[in-house]
């Protein structure tokens, strides 16, 4: 048997999946976390060599799950969490940990940049807003605070790049030095136009552009495997997707018009809108969907710091649960939710992203009483997760002038079925769980299908299967009415 393999690196944790060439399903999977580094307050890290080794322990147990060799694998696709920075040496070592996206070390540098009045313009080039989410000021911190970073870049021994970019480096022994469309697109130095580094965004964020890998499409050769301890050499890369995207990809996306949510570290709402660049007037991006033939396929994102996060947070700090599945049984165990009427988690711990993109924003829960108990704190937080996400939700009607009266959903928090009939409740739509909820990876490995000429795009719909769908619960709505307008009243009082 033949196999795509997909490497999904993500922000917690890395994934390799196989998935079959006979019938495109998934085969074996293997994820590892990793460990996160919080050097202070509104700081996250990465080791990049904490990375790597992931991804290599990944691999060899994924195919020893599946039975399978190295040799049978006939293509590789890669997606990754966006945004992060790294930086390393024409060896492919490391010279500082990766900087996160959800780092807000360069508020102040975005706050000077907004007071020269750069941001309009910045947004037109770009479809983002001035935040320290996206890399070029994580970049300009790196050249201008890390001395190891400023020697390379003296000595001609630089590298920057996202994720996808390092990993390439690596799984070709320094032979590749690329990047793609969806993944520039988060940076603040490319043009959504041009799909090319905008020479007038590398002044402003003092990048010079040979510090840059190129920019290709997200479909093609990347590069072939060479001087691997667990992969052979000569395997091609042929797809590369930063996570969002290629979860969008993998809920077959590739019209304009569909829409999906991921619920994963973070969570992020994506519309395809084909070759319609539209330029949100409610706090969204425009983005790179994929890159085909030179010509951009557009979508507009909307964007939430923490979700799946929040979980793992309750688990890792607050010891209330031992697994992150635990949060459904807890929080099923409040039975009268008038006892939740004033209790609200705000999840910004890495400040609020869409719409309103406060970067020094921070967590709250809001209306404890002496009452309030852990499944009251659970349900809170499932409750913020689908708060958060309905705000994208709304943005998007704005934007886009559509009903949107179902969603599909994706990532590993849409296990949990009361968040999915919040979710639905909240928003008021139809939620359509895919058979398939590990979409990241397969979509790259289907990038990978069809950048190797494997698979064609037109195939892409008659993958999809549905798992379940969650309608709203008719006996929620009137109290998530008025939790709707608790969170935007808070939320005023608290950050605007």
């Amino acid at each position: 048997m033949e196999f795509l393999l997909a490497i999904d690196q993500g922000t917690t944790g890395t994934t390799a999946a196989l998935i079959s060439l006979n019938d495109f399903h998934l085969t074996a999977k293997v994820n590892k976390e990793y460990p996160q580094i919080y050097p202070s307050p509104g700081l996250v890290e990465h080791n990049l060599n904490d990375i790597w080794k992931s991804v290599e322990s990944c691999v060899k147990e994924c195919l020893l799950k599946a039975n399978a060799k190295a040799s049978s694998i006939k293509a590789i696709g890669l997606t990754n969490q966006r945004e992060t920075t790294c930086a390393f040496d024409k060896q492919g070592a490391p010279l500082a940990n990766a900087i996160v996206w959800q780092d807000r070390r360069t508020h102040e540098h975005c706050q000077k940049l907004k007071d020269q009045k750069l941001e309009a313009r910045i947004k037109s080039l770009t479809g983002l807003p001035l935040d320290p989410y996206f890399s070029a000021t994580k970049m300009n911190w790196l050249l201008k605070n890390n001395d190891q970073v400023k020697q390379a870049a003296k000595s001609n021994d630089l590298c920057f790049g996202t994720i996808d970019t390092f990993l390439l480096f690596k799984l070709t022994n320094g032979k590749s030095y690329f990047t793609e469309g969806s993944n520039a697109s988060r940076t603040l130095l490319m043009d959504l136009d041009t799909c090319q580094w905008s020479d007038e965004l590398l002044k402003i964020f003092e990048i010079d552009r040979s510090l840059l890998p190129v920019i290709k499409d997200s479909f093609g050769e990347f590069g072939v495997t060479s001087g691997l301890r667990f992969l052979p050499d000569g395997i091609p890369i042929t797809g590369i997707l930063g996570d969002q995207q290629s979860a969008l990809f993998g809920q077959a996306g590739i019209t304009s018009g569909d829409m999906k949510c991921t619920y994963g570290t973070g969570a992020f709402l994506l519309l395809n809108t084909a070759q319609k660049k539209i330029m949100s007037q409610n706090g969204l991006l425009t983005t790179i969907a994929y890159l085909k033939d030179g010509k951009p396929a557009y979508a507009l994102e909307g964007s939430c710091y923490i979700a799946g996060a929040a979980v793992q947070w309750f688990r890792d700090n607050l010891g209330l649960i031992a697994e992150s599945s635990a949060i459904e049984s807890l929080a099923y165990k409040v039975k009268n939710l008038d006892e939740m009427k004033n209790l609200l988690f705000l999840p910004f711990f890495t400040g609020l992203g869409s719409p309103y993109w406060i970067s020094d924003g921070q967590a709250a829960f809001v209306g404890l009483t002496r009452d309030t108990d852990k499944p009251h704190l659970a349900r809170a937080c499932l409750d913020g997760m689908a708060l958060s996400i309905n705000d994208l939700i709304e943005a998007m009607r704005e934007d886009t002038k559509l009903k949107i009266s179902s969603l599909n959903v994706d990532g590993g928090a849409v296990q949990n079925d009361l968040l999915l009939t919040i979710q639905a409740s909240v928003s008021e739509v139809a939620i359509v769980r895919p058979l398939t909820i590990e979409t990241t990876a397969y979509g790259a490995a289907l990038a990978a299908a069809v950048g190797a000429g494997l698979f064609d795009l037109d195939q892409m719909k008659s993958l999809w299967k549905e798992d379940k769908t969650f309608k709203p619960d008719t006996s929620l709505l009137s109290f998530y009415k008025n939790k709707k307008e608790q969170w935007k009243s808070i939320i005023k009082r608290l950050y605007l």
